[in-house]
């Protein structure tokens, strides 16, 4: 007869190896909510294949309500515009254990709201965990062709024409951010950070997260190009301008398609023009008689005032 308890712990090892990436790595550290008092239970249990299944479960909701693709429901039949709108509501107990019932193979398929209730002792708890586990980096960024993209990275660094590179890399991430339910997920919880300590912090750790991975790419191509960022600016923020300038654009393009925040043809996006205009703005040549501040550079396009600058609007 199926159970839905753990597997025997000499079998729980092969099982996790057997879940598909992210959920066949160590998650001890990203799901804290768990209820066991010591570090070595908290941690067995992270990494608990039973534990995982519910975690998919959980994400499989999430993107069939969220998107891309999501599932509708209608309040009033007679009325277009009249949609449930029930934010995370729909990752209550029982949504997410008869969910399990669904999981493909090899993850566990029979769920319990009791199941849940021993491995996370209040709802909150659960929640916190889905947070953090979606918006980590490892799960916010996969899905992704990592040979396009370290091609894409190889053409900016070292390439020929690395402004194609830069549209082509660019194009990438918001085609991945476009496509990611983790990222409809992040929207939500941006939202309800305010007083939240929980959802702020995992949404801290996925910025913390995504940094280093683009901040060396950012160190190689200054170097390859003899290029250093102006005085006054640090790679950091060169990092942060571009994080936030994808996820705005992602978040114009869902929000009103009319956007043309990405070319059908996938080659050239917004984001690839925003990443020109930074390059062009925050970077300059490794000469020292060329070293200009941003404000410098600035105003030294702007140059001086215009003649008729003194003359009242009639």
């Amino acid at each position: 007869m199926d159970s839905d308890r753990t597997p025997r712990r000499k079998d729980v090892k092969t099982l996790k190896q057997q879940l598909p990436y992210p959920y066949n790595q160590d998650l001890s550290k990203i799901l804290r909510g768990l209820n066991r008092r010591t570090s070595f239970a908290r941690r067995r249990l992270a990494n608990d294949p039973v534990t995982a299944a519910y975690l998919a479960a959980a994400v499989r909701l999430i993107q069939r309500h969220l998107g891309p693709g999501a599932s509708r429901t209608s309040a009033d039949p007679d009325d277009d515009d009249s949609i449930e709108r029930p934010v995370l509501s729909f990752l209550s107990q029982r949504a997410v254990a008869a969910e399990v019932g669904r999981n493909p193979p090899p993850f566990h398929q029979v769920g319990r709201v009791s199941t849940m209730r021993e491995r996370w002792k209040h709802q909150s708890a659960f929640v916190a965990d889905v947070l953090r586990f979606g918006l980590s980096a490892s799960h916010y960024y996969s899905g992704v062709r990592e040979d396009e993209v370290a091609s894409a990275i190889e053409q900016i660094v070292r390439g020929p024409d690395a402004v194609r590179g830069i549209h082509h890399l660019s194009s990438l991430v918001m085609t991945r951010l476009l496509n990611s339910p983790m990222f409809r997920l992040g929207l939500i919880a941006a939202a309800e950070a305010e007083g939240d300590s929980v959802i702020r912090d995992a949404i801290s750790e996925r910025h913390g997260e995504a940094g280093p991975l683009w901040r060396q790419p950012c160190e190689d191509f200054l170097q390859s190009r003899g290029l250093r960022i102006r005085s006054g600016i640090t790679i950091d923020d060169c990092v942060v301008l571009l994080a936030a300038l994808a996820d705005g654009l992602a978040m114009r393009a869902l929000a009103d398609p009319s956007t043309r925040a990405l070319d059908h043809d996938g080659r050239r996006s917004l984001l690839g023009t925003g990443a020109l205009a930074l390059i062009a703005g925050c970077l300059e040549s490794t000469d020292p008689h060329e070293s200009r501040s941003l404000e410098q550079a600035v105003r030294a396009v702007l140059g001086d005032l215009p003649a008729d600058a003194d003359r009242k609007p009639a």
